[in-house]
């Protein structure tokens, strides 16, 4: 049977949070990446949500959930990184329930 989705992901932050708490370079990829910056994360990120994109649009069905899980992983040692989980993504989307996509972009401040 398939682990479900909240479960999958509470799983993968609990790992990224330890391997980033550990900082063992050597023996991690998520401490290793951790060491070289927020910037590197962030750009770590950005390349997967590319993949993900090309993956979408030219792919498989497999390829296409090989880079939506690297984008996933990618952003949890983001938000970890930042002190953050999947329970603020959580609270944000149920804050949001209920509101119309349009309405709700409309209600963001300008930049």
């Amino acid at each position: 049977m398939a682990m479900a989705i909240g479960e999958a992901l509470e799983q993968l932050e609990t790992m990224v949070k330890a391997r980033l708490a550990a900082g063992d370079a050597e023996a991690s990829y998520v401490a290793s990446l951790a060491a070289k910056g927020r910037g590197k994360i962030a750009q770590k990120l950005g390349e997967e949500a590319v993949e993900t994109v090309i993956a979408a649009l030219t792919e498989d069905d497999a390829a296409l959930v090989g880079e939506a899980s690297d984008l996933l992983f990618h952003l949890a040692v983001l938000l970890a990184d930042r002190g953050l989980g999947w329970d603020a993504i959580a609270a944000e989307i149920a804050r949001r329930h209920g509101t119309s996509g349009h309405a709700e972009k409309a209600a963001r401040p300008t930049s």
